[in-house]
């Protein structure tokens, strides 16, 4: 039975990996902040296959490294490792944004996917075998105005997961950096801070990716042949061209 570490996984596309993974028997290990959804989801899950549950932040390296530390010895042994954890804060351009918004986007989604890989990878290079999936964006592919720290954020993850893979091929580890379009999930309710109404208008006039759809992928990923590796993959939704085009009926 493998076991799998997945991030940010109370809600969204976390969330989806998680259920999907329970149902073909991976042993989970489900993290997040909010401690009273990620028991329910363990709870939820546990009906299928073994579930550990850890509640810490992302961009905190402290609890990130005591709670890696603390997994019971049978969760130990971390086969796949998926970097879900991140967060879009505000749409404003770099002359009017809020520094906070900066610090919570760069802490989440960079340093954050760094505390939680390096000791997981260390355990992976002693076993010489495992698998990193890190879920960046496709804003890393075209910046756009508004949202530049966002993007360069995860563009970020794009150069860490190359750079993983550089280092840990030799290793037998596969690393594998997937960047999603619009998907329906809370992430516009967190960059608009709470505004469902305007959150809602983002994915307004077309047919969103479904947090299912990346589960699916991440799903064929880590099931594909042990001799393929897929290093990238961008995935849209049919009615977005790139992220700054969507035609919308």
């Amino acid at each position: 039975m493998k076991t799998a570490f997945i991030t940010g996984a109370t809600s969204g596309i976390g969330k989806a990996i998680a259920q999907n993974f329970a149902k073909q028997g991976f042993r989970l290990i489900i993290c997040g902040r909010r401690k009273e959804v990620l028991e329910n989801l363990k709870e939820e899950l546990a009906v299928s296959t073994e579930v550990c549950s850890l509640a810490f932040d992302v961009r905190k390296k402290d609890e990130v490294f005591a709670a890696i530390e603390s997994l019971p010895e049978e969760f130990k042994n971390i086969d796949i490792l998926i970097n879900n954890a991140g967060n879009a804060h505000g749409l404003d351009p770099i002359a009017e944004g809020n520094t906070d918004d900066w610090d919570a986007m760069m802490d989440g989604n960079v340093k954050g996917l760094l505390y939680v890989s390096q000791p997981i990878i260390k355990i992976m290079k002693s076993n010489k075998s495992g698998q990193i999936i890190n879920i960046s964006s496709v804003a890393a592919r075209q910046t756009y105005a508004n949202g530049v720290v966002y993007c360069a954020s995860k563009k970020a993850v794009d150069v860490l997961s190359e750079g993983m893979r550089i280092e840990l091929t030799e290793f037998g580890i596969k690393v594998c950096n997937v960047q999603p379009g619009a998907v329906a999930t809370e992430f516009s309710e967190v960059r608009f801070k709470g505004d469902v109404e305007k959150a809602a208008k983002v994915y307004e006039g077309y047919d969103a990716l479904q947090a299912e759809d990346i589960a699916d992928l991440v799903s064929y990923i880590v099931n594909a042949p042990e001799r393929v590796s897929i290093a990238d993959v961008a995935i849209f939704p049919k009615a977005q061209a790139e992220p700054r085009t969507v035609f919308r009926k």
